[in-house]
């Protein structure tokens, strides 16, 4: 998703390349200005001509050289990122035309992440949007300093100087608040070429650069080879003779033969002794080559590892302060587990705090119990082991990171790690003389927890209740977690939010792992409706972890409402009820399922302790 700006380790021309990434909101015309750009340096091809000239008796439509896709023809709209590559007699560009509408706000993030400098449209009759902010804002997060406005449909205000230096002025006001930035404002018509490539005779009071000039003048140095050295090990070779070769791209800096590097995280260190490429073996390699790296000895290297240089070896952390864009229509839930990937390296891990929404407005931090789509905030992060990083400021591709779900494997969010520290690295786990398996022996039995799932009246702690009676009467040593109990002591502070309802599986799970512990055979009847919650678990626990799902029709469970909740779920007066106003999701792979309309709690409980039974022989 954050991509490196180093895409291709050299260039083929000596001209230098210019990545612009095109932004705005919805209809501000940043299709009709690309396209007419292009239009007007001959830079369109026959059929793309063709495309835009569709009705001999109207004018063009410039925007159809970008929207290719049908839908986004139907509509009048940007969907996806259209990527447009031209050279002139001075340089090559390579533009991202992005999608206007906030809920393609990832594409935006795609196109964004590689570009050098951001050319913003805006209508000059709608002045700066919510739109406009926030795509000037994820610019600049994402590391561009140098901006160009394009104040677009000047003819419908009769080339107004006033209008524009208003707009213009708003603009430069709202990014001098963002931080260290560099924008040069340019008043245009892109459906008539007003100082798009030509200079307009109907702006006489404007003597600066036209979009095209203003993007052949930038100069910028490509600093990527003299950054220190980053190589993210994508494979390790074990074809080759008598050792292992690791392979990836170099993403910044420069390495030779005899360099002495630095494994992160695990803090090894070598020496290179062979550089190998697509064109053969070489003494030395530059930032955006793909390369396979032998050392001078064995170590413990694999996929996700980060060879640096040892002037400036990343740092390594399993707690992050980062920027988290959310990207998805299910909401962020602190605590819940998301796999996160930096570079080649994949952890687990929750985001444990939000520190607060920003408000594009005031650029300010607004307090949030979770995030919704599109919103940004500042947040910490818990992984579960260290990852090697460098901020985002310094290295985007070793900053950034993306937050996969772990159930739909979607991506649902983008950060930037801005700090990090070691934790629990530091906290050393006390060893205690008497084990798990010692407890275990004593008892004569293996410990297990026995997680009971299921909606409201489903029968969960009916059964979970009988499968105790009968384990105690055994011998076996048990204990029963039920959830509305522990909600009058251990969760008593917790609601029935979703981010509430996380941390009660949390708090159960970590009580039950102790449990284990202590060599005992927990039962823990909680609704638990979400499958990520559960996942994560039964990732805690391990092999011990049966899920048995109590699955009741919901109309069996609604009649039997022993407790009433359904009743007043339906009257309104008990919100985000697990059935009515909140979603279960039914597990898919359960180790037991339980159908309580094909048998009695009696014969379920028999099953389940047969099953137990089983796994103690």
């Amino acid at each position: 998703m954050l991509h490196s700006s180093v895409n291709t380790w050299k260039n083929t021309s000596n001209m230098d390349l210019l990545r612009v990434v095109t932004c705005g909101s919805v209809d501000d015309g940043k299709s009709t200005l690309i396209g007419r750009m292009l239009y007007d340096l001959g830079a369109l091809f026959e059929d793309q001509l063709l495309d835009i000239r569709q009705h001999p008796t109207a004018p063009p439509d410039f925007s159809l050289a970008l929207d290719g896709l049908a839908a986004e023809r139907e509509q009048g709209i940007t969907i996806d990122v259209a990527y447009r590559s031209f050279s002139t007699t001075r340089r090559r560009f390579l533009v991202a035309d992005v999608p206007g509408h906030e809920q393609y706000t990832r594409n935006m993030i795609t196109g964004a992440s590689t570009a050098d400098v951001a050319l913003l449209v805006v209508d000059v009759r709608k002045g700066l949007l919510s739109q406009t902010r926030r795509h000037t804002y994820l610019a600049w997060l994402l590391g561009i300093r140098r901006f160009i406005l394009a104040v677009n449909k000047m003819d419908l205000v009769d080339f107004s100087e006033e209008i524009f230096r208003s707009v213009a002025a708003a603009y430069m006001d709202f990014l001098a608040r963002l931080g260290p930035g560099e924008c040069e404002s340019i008043p245009c018509s892109a459906r008539f070429g007003d100082n798009v490539v030509g200079r307009s005779a109907r702006t006489p009071w404007f003597r600066q650069a036209t979009l095209s000039e203003a993007l052949h003048e930038i100069e910028f140095e490509d600093e990527w080879e003299a950054r220190p050295f980053r190589l993210p090990v994508q494979l390790v070779n074990r074809t080759l003779e008598n050792c292992r070769g690791y392979c990836g791209t170099i993403i910044s800096g420069k390495t030779k033969l005899g360099d002495q590097i630095k494994v992160q995280p695990s803090d090894q260190e070598a020496r290179i002794a062979e550089i190998v490429t697509s064109e053969g073996r070489r003494d030395s390699a530059i930032a955006g080559q793909p390369v396979t790296i032998t050392l001078d000895k064995e170590i413990d290297i694999g996929r996700g590892h980060l060879l640096c240089g040892m002037d400036e070896p990343a740092a390594c952390a399993d707690y992050l302060h980062a920027t988290v864009i959310w990207m998805s229509e299910a909401p962020l839930v602190p605590g819940r587990s998301y796999r996160l990937k930096i570079g080649t390296k994949a952890v687990f891990g929750q985001i444990v705090h939000i520190k607060g929404r920003i408000d594009l407005a005031t650029l300010g931090l607004v307090h949030t119990e979770t995030l919704s789509a599109h919103e940004i905030a500042a947040c910490n992060l818990r992984l579960d082991e260290p990852v090697a990083f460098d901020t985002y400021e310094q290295n985007r591709e070793t900053g950034g990171f993306i937050l996969i779900d772990r159930i739909s494997n979607d991506t649902v969010g983008a950060g930037l790690i801005h700090a990090g520290e070691l934790q629990f690295r530091d906290l050393p786990w006390q060893t205690m003389e008497v084990t798990k398996s010692s407890r275990s022996s004593l008892k004569k039995h293996r410990p297990a927890v026995l997680w009971f799932t299921g909606i409201p009246g489903a029968g969960k702690s009916t059964i979970a209740n009988l499968v105790e009676k009968i384990l105690h009467a055994k011998g076996r040593h048990t204990y029963l977690l039920d959830g509305d109990n522990l909600r009058h002591g251990l969760n008593r502070d917790l609601g029935f939010s979703e981010a509430d309802r996380v941390e009660n599986v949390r708090r159960v799970a970590e009580v039950a792992q102790l449990m284990t512990d202590a060599g005992l055979i927990v039962m823990v009847a909680l609704i638990s409706p979400f499958r990520a919650d559960r996942r994560s678990v039964r990732d805690l626990i391990g092999e011990e972890f049966i899920e048995i799902f109590v699955d009741t029709p919901m109309d069996v469970a609604e009649a039997r409402d022993v407790k009433g909740q359904y009743r007043k779920a339906r009257q309104g007066t008990l919100s985000a009820f697990t059935g009515v106003g909140s979603e279960y999701q039914k597990p898919e792979r359960p180790e037991l399922h339980i159908v309580t309309t094909k048998m009695s709690a009696e014969d379920a409980a028999k099953k389940i302790v047969a099953y137990v039974e089983r796994l103690q022989r």
